[in-house]
């Protein structure tokens, strides 16, 4: 059988993972902090340390946490708190329709569908619930590995990819 990174999970990760009201809540922390510090840190860090600091802990706490496969653009608040590049077609409006019977993905039989948990993990979320039904832009392959806070708190996550542009929907 083919493994995909994309199966892998972090021991610990899902007891976490379970519990999106209190992921939300430090998701809302995070970004209010960020928000404040954001212009210190640029000021106090040399060039290019901003980059670096915010991408090694995202990698760090992300990874152990979501699996996080370094996006550029995170959607975890509008996914129930589930990363939905762990699918692995990379997914980022909902299931492929292959779900499985019992859940599980049609690519990884072993593996929970993302989507499956992350709409159970929606209808938990207090303010962000209800974002799953969001049309999400596709994918900016040019911003991956780079810090999705970074990229969140100067509105670079809002761009869609080149030659993308946003339909509107009744």
């Amino acid at each position: 059988m083919t493994t995909f990174a994309e199966s892998k999970r972090m021991p610990g990760s899902e007891w976490l993972k379970d519990r999106p009201r209190l992921l939300e809540a430090v998701y809302q922390g995070s970004e209010a902090g960020l928000r404040l510090f954001y212009p210190v840190l640029r000021r106090v860090l040399p060039a290019g340390w901003t980059e670096r600091v915010f991408v090694w802990s995202e990698e760090v706490s992300k990874g152990y946490l979501f699996n996080c496969q370094m996006c550029g653009q995170c959607i975890l608040h509008s996914t129930g708190m589930t990363c939905p590049m762990n699918c692995p077609k990379n997914l980022r409006n909902g299931p492929c329709g292959g779900v499985r019977q019992n859940g599980n993905c049609e690519v990884i039989p072993d593996m929970p569908c993302v989507w499956v948990q992350a709409w159970q993990r929606d209808a938990q979320m207090e303010r962000y619930g209800g974002e799953i039904q969001l049309l999400q832009r596709p994918v900016n392959r040019a911003l991956q590995n780079s810090s999705a806070w970074l990229n969140l708190l100067e509105g670079v996550d809002a761009q869609g990819p080149p030659g993308w542009s946003a339909i509107e929907l009744e």
